[in-house]
């Protein structure tokens, strides 16, 4: 029913429980970056978290106050809503179990005001391998909640491959798409957009065109070499930032020409296990503060890839920033972070 290859799944375990450093380390960029001086005189926010989930955690999370505040500076949050949104699974086993997610519409409600998210901001993607994991009545619930939240949802296979999202004075364009499928073609055929070919996609009528993919193998810090050359494509195509989900660890940033692309921004939520290995806790959120001058207008100005650890709190997680981690853990991590990030 899923479309992973056999060599793919043998190696999921392993690599939940190791995560890979190995593969191509070479051509990303620095963790930060200005691209435009002098800075243009007015800039939208972007904030792109990684995969929200609430397998990981009972209650809504504890937030460091420096993590709410980044949050509550940008003008428009994205991420990727991998849970379903449902008040009972029907996968009652699968969702004990873990494999099969699931939240309901409080839990989510509850984590974004921990977290500092104001629903009228944030913008979810729905396409990613998860989204059926309830059925088709689970999926059809979830469009429902977010719309009764005030949640923007990209990623529908019937609102087409690209949606129009205002921030501020700009209009932005969102591609989101998955390249994987836990469930038959038939269940996400119509409904979830499946698009990755940027070449029939629209592209006028946006100050800036941004691409929101479910890709790439998970529990790899460095992505494949086919997810970088569909990276190349998107770029090719107009697309000016690329934000990944499904590797659920962090990922390096690179440049290609104008474009800026974040390969895997981890988890912001937990979506695997109570008592994930530590790589596997690392997240990031992602930046982007993009031109609103007339005259460069649409471009992103700079960037900013913000890591934070997600601890365990009892029956939830604890998001800290790398800066609030005691000195041990602090240098663990910084070390993968060397390892990852030029």
């Amino acid at each position: 029913m899923s479309n992973y290859p056999l060599s793919y799944k043998l190696s999921w375990l392993p690599r939940f429980l190791k995560p890979s450093l190995g593969g191509d380390a070479t051509g990303f960029a620095p963790m930060a970056a200005t691209l435009m001086a002098p800075p243009p005189g007015r800039t939208v926010r972007l904030a792109v978290v990684g995969d929200i989930s609430a397998v990981a955690n009972c209650s809504a999370p504890d937030c460091d106050p420096a993590i709410k505040a980044l949050l509550g500076s940008a003008d428009l949050v994205i991420g990727n809503c991998e849970s379903p949104i449902v008040d009972r699974p029907s996968a009652v086993f699968g969702t004990w179990l873990g494999t099969h997610h699931a939240m309901t519409q409080r839990f989510l409600a509850e984590a974004l005001a921990a977290v500092g998210i104001e629903r009228e901001k944030l913008v979810l993607s729905l396409a990613n391998n998860h989204v059926l994991d309830q059925g088709v009545a689970g999926f059809d619930g979830t469009v429902a909640a977010l719309k009764r939240m005030g949640v923007r949802i990209i990623g529908l296979a019937a609102d087409g491959p690209v949606q129009a999202i205002e921030a501020g004075p700009l209009r932005l364009g969102f591609a989101a798409f998955t390249l994987w499928r836990n469930a038959d073609e038939a269940l996400f055929a119509g409904r979830v957009s499946m698009d990755s070919d940027p070449a029939g996609w629209r592209r006028d009528g946006f100050d800036l065109l941004c691409a929101v993919p479910h890709w790439d193998w998970e529990f790899r810090h460095f992505p494949r070499a086919e997810t970088r050359a569909l990276a190349r494509r998107l770029a090719g195509q107009g697309v000016g930032l690329i934000a990944g989900h499904h590797a659920h660890v962090l990922q390096p940033v690179e440049r290609i020409g104008g474009t800026v692309v974040a390969y895997g921004l981890g988890d912001f939520l937990g979506t695997a296990l109570a008592r994930q290995p530590w790589p596997g806790r690392i997240g990031g959120i992602l930046v982007a503060d993009v031109s609103a001058d007339p005259a460069t207008r649409g471009v992103v100005a700079a960037y900013r890839l913000h890591p934070f650890v997600r601890l365990r709190a009892g029956d939830h997680e604890r998001l800290m920033a790398v800066e609030g981690l005691n000195r041990a853990a602090k240098e663990k991590v910084e070390g993968r972070l060397r390892a990852i990030v030029p």
